[in-house]
């Protein structure tokens, strides 16, 4: 529960509304694997010299369709 407030708040300082920050939380717990070999494969990316939103995109849509199936 404390987790989800800091991780909303942390949200909601970037600009992500509270229903899009209540949906990320959601898919997370639904999937949290998931979302750890995300992470995880996004910070190899930033190591490789990429930019961190750019790797985060990369990855991600390689992930797109496990993504689409938890919304």
């Amino acid at each position: 529960m404390f987790k989800r407030f800091l991780y909303k708040k942390m949200l909601k300082a970037k600009g992500v509304s509270d229903d899009q920050a209540d949906l990320a939380f959601k898919m997370m717990e639904k999937n949290p694997d998931l979302f750890k070999k995300i992470a995880e494969e996004t910070q190899a990316e930033v190591k490789k010299g990429k930019d961190q939103t750019q790797a985060a995109m990369e990855v991600m849509a390689k992930y797109r369709s496990e993504l689409e199936q938890l919304m």
